[in-house]
């Protein structure tokens, strides 16, 4: 079965795309790397750099034609600048606030005879994880145990999970969502409820020609959830976004969003949604629901440096808005506090191939890439500059799905996240990221480790 990468139709943007071929790890490369770590800084400034003089690598860029007139204005190349995060080789002040220590380790790493892993989703102490076998799988935390699986008779992959209360919808290559209902009777158990788009409703839009395009015309790519206006979103390759009422799963809208396949997106709690595209735009979109049977209207068109935009991730207030590319970078935008629009903010360096996943958690953004590394960046919330904290190795493959959530911490001085990371490779990895004040570096370990539990 071909992966999500291999559904993808050729286009001009993306045909010279990094490979996203399997590459096995170096050893001595992962020991030299714990021994020395240097992390990047991404910080804005008003005039861009030279990347020839600043930087020891740069991406190719990728051409695209000209972008939409409707589009904000930024800099003809990313703000970037580089600083150190190796507290133990610099001579700091112990009470100094600003430097912190960071050690991580691989708690679990689980390896299924379910081929690719493709999507994961996290809700109430349960991980959802989905793969190329057509079987999504239920681990309990912390513990990291299975305690359930969910499988249907359709021989296509899970491409997109998204859990809302004791709801899980997933999305298959076959074009079509899946619902189960979460039950917590003595032991959690997962019961199907329907199948996205009713085949009876389908037929009758169909023949009486309200809407013809009901089903998605390809394979869905991203799921995203509006609670508080009972909608559930499905962004497909077809390049549009499909618009279903939770109450009764009915299509009740379908937004013809870009001119190329639709890859990501989400949406936030003031209900604009966010749809990223292979024609290296990000559009934001309002729901008014005084415009009929065409609720939904673009207000904006953000450009992403020429660069297909493959994946997003938005923070929980909804203040910074971030999108990972084909070249590496992940670009963000800020919301002003005033005037509510979005402003381009400056881009992270630091992958070799295209950012395939992200994950925002608090101050966190975790990123997964196809060079097979998996990178957690902490944000500072004065001036919004990004810090890479660690650098996740040890998947042989691209990593294709990632989730992050909170970890339990015994010091005042000390946060930190939990990251689940799925790969091309099969195997599913849990880290656990802590972030301490350099002032408590004589309580806790700096050693970055790896403890791995292989299941058959």
């Amino acid at each position: 079965m071909a992966s999500p990468i291999d559904l993808e139709p050729p286009n001009s943007l993306s045909s010279s795309a990094p490979s996203f071929a399997i590459r096995p790890n170096n050893n001595n490369n992962n020991n030299n790397h714990h021994n020395n770590i240097s992390f990047l800084r991404s910080i804005s400034t008003k005039e861009p750099l030279n990347f020839s003089e600043q930087l020891p690598y740069s991406p190719p860029r990728l051409s695209t034609s000209a972008l939409p007139s409707n589009t904000y204005s930024q800099p003809s190349t990313p703000r970037l600048s580089f600083t150190l995060n190796n507290p133990s080789t610099k001579s700091v002040d112990d009470d100094h606030p600003d430097f912190h220590q960071t050690s991580y380790r691989c708690i679990s790493s689980v390896l299924k005879k379910d081929g690719q892993i493709l999507s994961v989703a996290v809700s109430n102490g349960l991980v959802y994880t989905g793969s190329q076998a057509n079987l999504i799988r239920v681990w309990k935390l912390p513990e990291f145990t299975e305690c359930d699986h969910l499988k249907t008779r359709a021989s296509s992959m899970v491409v997109s999970l998204q859990v809302s209360n004791d709801m899980i919808y997933a999305a298959y290559a076959d074009c079509k969502i899946r619902v189960w209902r979460r039950t917590w009777e003595g032991v959690i158990k997962h019961v199907r409820v329907a199948t996205i788009p009713k085949v009876g409703s389908y037929v009758r839009s169909y023949i009486s020609g309200r809407d013809k395009m009901m089903k998605h015309m390809g394979p869905i790519s991203s799921l995203a959830i509006n609670i508080s206006d009972d909608i559930l979103y499905s962004a497909s390759l077809d390049k549009t976004v499909k618009v279903w009422r939770i109450s009764d799963l009915k299509c009740i809208e379908t937004i013809q969003a870009h001119n190329d396949p639709i890859n990501d997106i989400v949406v936030g709690d003031d209900g604009v949604l966010y749809t990223a595209s292979d024609d290296a735009t990000v559009c934001v979109w309002r729901r008014n629901f005084c415009s009929g049977d065409r609720p939904h209207s673009l207000t904006v068109t953000l450009p992403a440096k020429c660069s297909p935009v493959k994946t997003l991730a938005l923070t929980a207030d909804g203040g910074v808005l971030y999108g990972g590319c084909s070249d590496g970078y992940i670009h963000y935008w800020l919301k002003g506090w005033f005037s509510g629009q979005l402003q381009y903010g400056g881009a992270l360096l630091g992958h070799t191939h295209a950012v395939m996943c992200l994950a925002s958690m608090a101050n966190y953004l975790v990123s997964g890439s196809a060079d097979s590394t998996c990178r957690v960046w902490f944000r500072e919330q004065q001036d919004c500059q990004h810090v890479c904290v660690a650098i996740l190795q040890g998947h042989r493959g691209p990593i294709r799905c990632v989730a992050a959530f909170p970890i339990l911490v015994n010091e005042e001085n000390e946060d930190g996240c939990t990251v689940c990371t799925g790969s091309l490779d099969g195997v599913l990895k849990m880290w656990r990221v802590r972030r301490t004040s350099i002032s408590n570096k004589g309580k806790g370990s700096s050693q970055n480790a790896c403890e791995y539990f292989e299941i058959a």
